[in-house]
């Protein structure tokens, strides 16, 4: 007895690992450690529970054992550590099509919601006014409006944050949910990313798979589906959508338009305002072009008449205007971010070319083509040489200089906000609406009423933490 008591565990048993353990830790099954408690989950009123069956939140964690399933969910709990595992992106099993859709989210500022721009000269309507609550998208443009949204006293927005909350992609995932899938597609699965803030996102990118089903619904008849559109407006967002494929996520060449686009003005108003004889020509010229930027006038010959009304100016007007042009804010660093991506610009103005090329000198674009006006005895003749850069010519000068530069259309991105550049935003792979008119807002790929060209950046899937290091 005195032993034993000198030794109380001489004849104790060294513990060991025994396949009637209920776990591989010792201390677990020995209730000698006990994994941290986690707290009950809060469901808030931003979060949106459907359809859990109560043996699912009750089923325990399991070891992960090869690809997450039913029996093998995505979770491995071990020491009171958790590990989530999903693979939502990943490359498709062989014999298959990656078959995702790339859904971008903006959440639009209050005034660009309300369209409280600053005027135009001239006293005309905003010429980048967003799309009207009695404008629903349509491919025919006789045929418009078509029914009006029912407008609401307030917005979501305003109750639910100013920025793209999580009802706010809840009610987008629903609304896609609504389209028909692919005969025999596996179910819809989703995942989600703020390209910019965490907390309060102003930019979102979901993936959605699979894509809603093209025998339906191909994509550019989807992206100009009424119920996209109310939803935008309901949300106070702009929704772009892309296949999910690798020239999104990496162009070659992007195309700018110049005037409402690279800069913030018209430059030919900017030219009528410095004559001063006749008084009203600076409104007689934004006339016209107000017009045509909507698509009520042939832009060629809008454009000879504008410049008919500039007979006489002084040649040397071109310089004076030079310190007056107001380069959009984010212009600046989207060129520099595209050149360290490797990415050719070009600027296609229906402008003038001795401002163009010295813009595009400025900000270092890589192609500039504008319209030539004749000079005479150091005055403007009020004529024109050359092809007008119009429509057609915009088209066929972003594929010219994709075919020198040997770059797929695929890889094309066009940005512009008039109705002459329609043609060569079609062209593109994308084409891409800034602040533009209504009817060009409709018929784009894609729209951006933001206040930065940084933007663009977004659609490409860059998050802002990416486009800093681009731009510093």
């Amino acid at each position: 007895m005195a032993d034993m008591a000198a030794h109380p565990r001489q004849n104790a048993a060294r513990p060991q690992l025994t396949s009637a353990m209920r776990s591989s830790s010792y201390l677990s099954d020995n209730q000698e450690y006990r994994p941290p408690r986690q707290p009950e989950p809060h469901h808030g009123i931003d979060t949106v529970v459907e359809d859990i069956p109560a043996s699912a939140s009750q089923k325990p964690g399991l070891p992960f054992n090869g690809v997450p399933s039913e029996d093998n969910p995505p979770t491995i709990v071990e020491s009171g550590v958790n590990h989530s595992f999903s693979h939502p992106n990943c490359a498709p099993l062989p014999g298959k099509r990656t078959d995702r859709l790339i859904a971008t989210l903006f959440y639009k500022s209050a005034a660009a919601a309300n369209g409280s721009r600053s005027p135009t000269r001239g006293g005309l309507s905003d010429s980048n006014e967003p799309l009207p609550a009695n404008m629903a998208p349509t491919t025919n443009m006789d045929a418009f409006p078509l029914e009006p949204p029912t407008q609401e006293s307030e917005q979501l927005d305003h109750l639910y944050g100013s920025f793209i909350s999580p009802l706010c992609i809840t009610s987008f995932l629903h609304l896609m949910s609504t389209f028909p899938q692919p005969r025999g597609a596996d179910p819809p699965r989703s995942s989600h990313r703020c390209l910019d803030n965490h907390g309060n996102p102003r930019v979102v990118e979901l993936t959605l798979a699979p894509a809603p089903s093209p025998n339906y619904l191909v994509l550019s008849d989807l992206r100009k589906h009424e119920m996209i559109y109310r939803f935008e407006q309901e949300w106070n967002v702009d929704v772009a959508l892309q296949r999910d494929m690798v020239w999104r996520r990496h162009p070659r060449l992007v195309v700018f338009d110049m005037d409402s686009t690279l800069i913030t003005q018209e430059v030919i108003e900017l030219m009528a305002e410095t004559v001063k004889d006749p008084p009203d020509l600076p409104a007689r010229v934004a006339e016209i072009t107000h017009r045509a930027m909507l698509g009520e006038l042939e832009f060629e010959a809008s454009f000879r008449e504008r410049v008919a009304l500039l007979k006489g100016v002084d040649g040397s007007l071109f310089d004076e205007l030079r310190p007056v042009l107001d380069v959009t804010k984010g212009a600046r660093e989207l060129i520099k971010a595209l050149k360290r991506l490797g990415v050719k610009t070009a600027v296609l103005s229906g402008g003038f070319q001795p401002l163009t090329s010295w813009l595009a000198q400025d900000l270092g674009i890589d192609y500039a083509y504008a319209n030539d006006v004749v000079v005479a005895d150091g005055k403007l003749t009020g004529e024109v040489k050359g092809t007008i850069v119009g429509m057609e010519r915009k088209r066929d000068l972003l594929v010219e200089i994709a075919a020198k530069e040997k770059i797929d259309l695929a890889q094309v991105v066009a940005i512009g906000d008039g109705a002459n550049d329609l043609l060569m935003m079609d062209k593109a792979g994308l084409g891409v609406a800034w602040n533009a008119k209504p009817r060009v807002q409709m018929e784009a790929d894609a729209r951006l009423n933001g206040e930065s060209l940084l933007d663009l950046l977004f659609l490409f899937g860059f998050t802002s933490e990416e486009v800093d290091l681009l731009v510093e």
